[in-house]
């Protein structure tokens, strides 16, 4: 058990800085270090103060990280945003992040990229669908790339 606030401190300070965390990571963090109970108020509150943790700035950089590198779509990303407790006015806003008309060409290319893979309309469906896209955009991307059904 961490006994100093200073130490713990510091550590939660490079944990944050390195990359944006939601509370509840801090809060796991916090856990996971076992720090004395007494402590823990004092150090959260003294990160959310330097602006170590910032819940929009973090729900913004998570749904475009996870659009840009991962591909996700917004519904993927929705879910995993309310499972870190994000609340609805921050999805609004992390969602407002992702440009609409980038996020339909990412569509199209991801759904481009896996039917030529599988050669089957339904599979290049289904796994757009698991990445959390809204399935009437596939249909209306299928119907814009001319997709055949096998």
């Amino acid at each position: 058990m961490y006994s100093t606030k200073d130490k713990v401190l510091k550590q939660l300070q490079h944990y944050c800085a390195y990359q944006d965390r939601s509370q509840m990571e801090v809060e796991q963090k916090l856990k996971q270090l076992r720090v004395d109970p007494e402590y823990t108020d004092e150090i959260f509150l003294e990160l959310l103060k330097d602006g170590f943790i910032n819940e929009e700035r973090f729900a913004k950089s998570y749904a475009r990280g996870k659009f840009r590198i991962h591909h996700w779509g917004k519904i993927k990303i929705t879910t995993y945003l309310k499972a870190k407790r994000i609340g609805e006015p921050l999805l609004s806003i992390a969602l407002n992040e992702i440009d609409p008309d980038e996020y339909y060409e990412q569509l199209k290319i991801q759904l481009q990229k896996i039917y030529s893979t599988y050669k089957n309309k339904s599979k290049a469906i289904n796994n757009l669908i698991s990445k959390g896209y809204e399935l009437d955009l596939i249909y209306q991307a299928a119907d814009d790339l001319k997709l055949k059904a096998e």
